[in-house]
This record gives C-alpha cells, structure tokens and sequence, in this order.
C-alpha cells in the first residue's frame, strides 16, 4: 500500500497522534480551520481510525514544530490530502498497539477489538488500552504502508454529521486573533504605499501626533511607515492623518477602465497556446461567445489582524493565514531570522477563502516587532486597508468556440482565456516591497507537478463533458493591482463561462439544456447528479422563456477529478435579479461530516449568488476606490434563496473536496436563468440593474 504524500513527508507517526494525557488522545494536522470545518472532519478520521469518541480528541492547534508540516490549507484539499494522511498514520498507529496487546495477552492480534481505546479480546474487556500500553510502543517510527485503514462498511463515526469542534470557542468569544490581548501590548498601523513604485517625499509627524491624542511612535524605514499607539483610538486617528499629510512621487494612476475584464485583453501578458492545431475549416454549425467576471474581493467580514513579540532573539507571531510552516519560511526571509527562532501559532480569523490580508498582518506586526524587542505588537487592518490593499481575485475574459456535429453533440471546443495571475499575490507582502527587500522566489502552488506548469486561470477551462477535441490558450496577464489565490481561483468563472456556453449551443441545436447535457456525458456518476438536480428543481415542468422568470441548470465535474455537482437556480427578473430557490445535488466522494459538506455546498452557492449579482472591484486613482461595504455591496441575509442540498453518499469512493465545488454551477445556473427569464443573454458579470437594461435595450 503507497504512503500518502502528507504522511510521507512527515514521516514519524508521533508527530500525528500520541497518549501522553491519561484518556485523551493528541492528533496534530497541518491543516488550518478558518471557518470550513476541516478540522472536525479529520479528527472523526482519527476518532474512527483509532475506535475511539471524538471527545477523547485533543486536536492540536497547528502551530511550527508542535504539528507536522502540510503546507498551505487551499484548493478545497484538507479532506483529500490531510484526511488520507491521518487515517494512515491513525491506521498505522492503531496496528502497532493491538501488536503490543497481542503480545501482552499472548494471543493473535486478529483476536482483538478496540473499543473506546480499550482492547477488547472475544467481545470481553481484556484490561488493556492505549494509555496502559504507550510506554512499551514506540511512535517515532516511519509508516510502513502495510497497515489497512478500515473499510467503508465499518465505519460508525465518518459518515455521519457531528457538532463542529471549532464552534463553542466562536460562540463565546474565545477564539478569535483579534480578541488575544498581551500585557504591554501596542497597537500597530502602517501607511501603505499608493503603488509599489511610489516613494515618500514628506510626512508631518507633527500633524499625526496632534491628531492621535495620545503618545505614539512613529518607525520609517524607506517607504515603510508604522504608527504605534496605546490604544485602537489613538492608533485610527493618527494613520487618518498620516493619510492625509503624507506627499508621495511616483504613486500609481489607475484609469477606472481598467477595471473592466475587457482591459485585459490591452494589457502585457505572458501566452500559453493550445498544444493542438488550429480548428480546420468544415461544415459543421460553429458558434463564438465572450463572458466575463471583473475584478472581486475576498470580503473578509472581519479585517485581517496579526500579533507578534520578539524576546530573547525568538520570534512569535499569531496568525490567521492559511499555513503556520509557509509563514514561518515568509517571516525568516523577510526579518532575517533563523527559522529554528521562529515560532507560528495559528490563531482563527475572520475567515476567507483564499488569500487575503492574513499575511500582509503578521509581517506587519513582526517586523514592527523585531524593532521593537519585548514589546508585543498588535498589527490590525481596517476595513478601507483590507478592501484597498489585499490581493483582490483577478478579473477573467473567457472566449470560446464550439462546433456541433451532425447529431447536435459537441465536436471540437476552444477556450481563450485572459487572466491575471491566481496566485501572483502568494509570497511578496506590501510591506517587503516598502523595504525595498529583494524579490523571493517563484511561488510554487501546492499540487503541482515536478517540471509541469500549474494555472488556476486554466481549472475548468472546458466542459465536464465527452468531446473529442478540446483547446486551451491561456493568457496570463500583468494587472494593474496586485492579484492572489480567492476560492476556486479561476475554476468557478470558466465552470460559469462553459456552462452558460452549453446552454447556448443547447439552443443553437435545438434540444433541452439538461437533455442536452445528458446525451454528453457517459460518467454514471455524472449522470446521477444531473438526473438529481433535474428532478430537486422540477425542471419538466419549466415554463416558457422571456416571462420574467427563470429556471437555469449547470453541472461540472470539479478540476476533472473532483466532486460531481450539478445545480438548479429559479429567479424572476424585473429591474434587479431576486433569488427564489437554489437546488444542488453533490458527489463528493466518500463524505466524512454529512452536515458540514452541505454548509461548504450551500455557502459556496450564496457566495457565488453575490459574485454574480452584485460583487466589482473598482480601479481609480491610486488603486481600489471601492473600500466600504457600501461601495462594494454584498448579497444580504434577505437576498438569501432557500437552498437545498442533496448528497450522493458514495463512502467506497475516495474523498474530494466540497469547499469550491459549487460556485461555479451555481454561477452557471444563475446566468441560464437569467437568459430564460428575460429571453436575452447576459454574459459579463456582475447581473446590475444597468447591464440587464442594457441587454434588454439591445435585444
């Protein structure tokens, strides 16, 4: 049996599981929750592997040298990568000790039984159990892949939906970053260049201390400019002034159109043109379309924080980024520390999908800190910083042709797509740039291959379906801001351009979009959630185009290896787009917290609702002008749809990811429903109320 790749490179199963507490059971992952659930997932992996109850768990907040090192928690991956890691290293562990009680009791291993923890040997209690047995068991050992998790059909904990672990701490106040207060405590702001070029010409500390109306420091070094107050009122009031005195060259001049998808398309880019020859010219029905996303936010709820102290030449910082061993390798380089002197604690969050603000913080705090010695700093961004100067998720332009054969089946499909990068923003914070501090080297996201090229603007770049020929150029573009890694990276825009695509060429043959779809797909798999779907929604009974109302569908297999999902959206359309119901149907594998894949489900559809109907970064000036929620709306609580989730249990297939699988069907869906509601196709996103006038106008 093959070693999974985690447990393979954190090879020495004490560094996932030990029993060093009577009745409890450590498991350490390096996997991050930020509000997704992951953590509760793997330990029902561990709890089930081990036969003991979750509440013998004391699962280990990640942190450098205490949990093993899993990278960055991204890509809808922790179930498939970290779950298939502990259920080995728990299956490995489990084996070693009913080795120990075996000998004990002088009988064969395949006489015993664990229940709770406790060796049971023909149904009786043999008076042995982990703890009693942890002293003569070495852990420290590699795994051996010999030892076989358990089958599908005996499991009584996986599979089944259980309260998440993380849940009481957030309920009482006890869990976030932003509450964690340290004796002596300062509160750090920092003045942000306006572009990466600009440079400080003149700044009136006197002006910045009048405003504080407290004590406060003032640290310059090149473009990087740090306030440090007693308190949050003091530390506001002083960066507002610092804003409005500081006299910058060279700062950035962004044209608000820039802000459009379309700009793309002007802008320097690196190409990558399909492998495959050209489209040869023949009879059969061809069709072009163009779709678009701009410009979109993580809109985080809550702003990023970071906290650092620096004592005795040992770095610690509190963070809610999406990696403590990546942080640590970012911090090392950027303060000059060894990384043997740096300690990373992971402490949650706001939450966010992707990458946010969540680095940019802890830098923030932790060069402050290194300045600074015994002094913990506390670096908090404010909503306009988090707006204005996070990676914000790069627009996508997507054109693609289709030709039809004969029958109405797809023959041959193209995708064009120009993007900006999806994980450009990964590895260089702001203020690394303010120091004027060397380049680092090229971010390699996680998952890619030895010596193959990895582009989040290509997931999805074609439809989950049997086509005999399919092309891909990919135009990676330099935008005018910087861009990063926002869930599903450019999956759910090209998910969301095809399956709208299909619905069109649905049309242009003649045929039923779910028809259609059905009579491309031989994937039994694929096949069930769009029968599913098709029946959740009632979609025989869909009524006319053009009458105000509309039923639209999509379906998608995930980056082609993941969750099958298909998803059904009912709107009526008069000035504005309102949700009336949104239907989704999942196969995600082998589920391990029925409840908590549905809550990923469900918030990924309400996330990409708001995406589509409302969400636009917008450029002007020095950057991002859209820096309150009022400039940038999102879909409020009453614009939530009823949402209704069935999943397909497939427990003896492997686990995949439900994190990014349905936003771009539910995208999809939303734009087919809008074209049968209005009779007219809107193809650039966000759905406004002056685009669907527009469409209107121009139909």
């Amino acid at each position: 049996m093959s070693i999974p790749a985690s447990l393979a490179a954190n090879p020495r199963l004490d560094r996932w599981v030990g029993f060093e507490e009577p009745g409890l059971v450590r498991v350490a992952v390096g996997k991050v929750e930020y509000g997704q659930g992951a953590l509760t997932g793997l330990a029902q992996i561990a709890a089930e592997e081990l036969d003991v109850g979750l509440d013998r768990l004391d699962v280990v907040n990640p942190e450098t040298d205490l949990s093993p090192d899993e990278g960055l928690t991204v890509g809808s991956m922790s179930t498939e990568i970290s779950g298939a890691a502990i259920r080995q290293a728990c299956a490995e562990v489990r084996a070693l000790f009913v080795a120990a009680a075996a000998r004990r009791l002088g009988c064969a291993p395949g006489d015993l039984d664990v229940d709770d923890g406790a060796f049971v040997r023909n149904g009786a209690p043999s008076g042995l159990d982990y703890w009693a047995l942890a002293a003569e068991v070495d852990l420290a050992v590699a795994p051996t892949g010999e030892a076989a998790p358990k089958s599908p059909d005996r499991h009584r904990i996986v599979g089944r939906s259980h309260q998440r672990l993380d849940l009481p701490a957030k309920v009482f106040g006890a869990a976030y970053l932003h509450d964690l207060v340290q004796p002596g405590m300062l509160h750090a702001r920092v003045l942000r260049q306006p572009g990466p070029t600009a440079k400080l010409a003149g700044l009136d500390e006197a002006a910045i201390r009048r405003a504080a109306g407290a004590p406060v420091e003032i640290l310059r070094e090149g473009q990087f400019v740090a306030i440090l107050a007693p308190n949050e009122a003091a530390a506001n009031a002083a960066i507002g002034a610092a804003e409005q005195v500081a006299q910058w060259d060279n700062a950035r001049d962004l044209t608000p159109a820039l802000s459009e998808a379309t700009s793309l398309k002007e802008l320097p880019c690196e190409s990558f043109p399909s492998p495959l020859p050209p489209v040869e010219p023949s009879n059969r029905r061809r069709f072009a379309a163009s779709y678009s996303r701009p410009y979109i936010a993580h809109g985080s709820m809550g702003p990023s924080c970071g906290l650092a102290v620096f004592r005795n030449g040992e770095l610690t910082v509190w963070t809610h980024a999406q990696g403590v061993y990546p942080m640590r390798t970012m911090l090392a380089r950027i303060c000059g520390l060894a990384p043997s002197n740096i300690k990373v604690i992971h402490t949650q969050g706001a939450g966010t999908y992707g990458h946010n603000g969540s680095d940019d913080a802890a830098i923030d705090a932790a060069l402050i800190a290194v300045r600074k010695p015994g002094i913990p700093i506390r670096a908090l961004w404010r909503r306009e910083d988090e707006f204005g100067h996070e990676p914000v998720g790069t627009a996508m332009h997507v054109e693609l042709t289709a030709e039809l054969d004969a029958g109405g089946r797809i023959a041959d499909y193209g995708a064009e797509i120009w993007s900006g990068s999806h994980t450009g923003g990964r590895g260089r914070c702001l203020a690394e740039t303010a120091l004027g501090l060397p380049a680092p080297p090229p971010f390699v996201p996680p998952g890619a291959q030895a010596g193959q090229r990895f582009s989040g603007g290509v997931l999805n770049a074609v439809p989950s379906y049997d086509i005999p020929v399919k092309r891909v150029t990919e135009h990676v573009v330099q935008a005018p801001v910087r861009t990063s890694s926002l869930r599903g990276l450019g999956g759910p825009v090209n998910t969301y351009a095809t399956e709208c695509f299909v619905d069109e060429l649905a049309e242009l043959a003649g045929q039923d979009p779910v028809a259609f779809r059905l009579a491309q797909v031989s994937d039994p798999r694929a096949r069930v959630v769009i029968e599913r779907t098709a029946a959740m929604c009632g979609w025989a009974a869909r009524g006319p185009a053009g009458t105000g109302h509309g039923l639209g569908f999509a379906y998608c297999r995930y980056r082609e290896r993941g969750a099958y999902v298909a998803a059904a959206v009912a709107l009526h359309v008069d000035t504005e787009v309102r949700l009336d119901r949104m239907w989704c149907a999942a196969d995600c594998g082998q589920v391990i917290n029925p409840d908590a894949c549905i809550n990923q489900l469900e918030g990924g559809m309400i996330m990409a609702a708001s995406w589509a109907l409302k969400e636009q970064v917008r450029f002007s000036g020095a950057g991002v002008v859209t820096t309150t929620w009022d400039d940038y709306p999102i879909l409020r609580f009453d614009e939530v749809p009823p949402v209704d989730i069935e999943l397909i249990m497939a427990q003896t297939e492997r686990s995949v990811g439900s994190g990014e699988v349905s936003l771009g069907p539910a995208m999809a869906a939303i734009g087919n429903a809008v074209a049968h509601a209005l009779g007219a196709r809107l193809r650039d996103l966000p759905y406004t109320r002056d685009r669907i006038a527009r469409a209107l106008l121009a139909d």
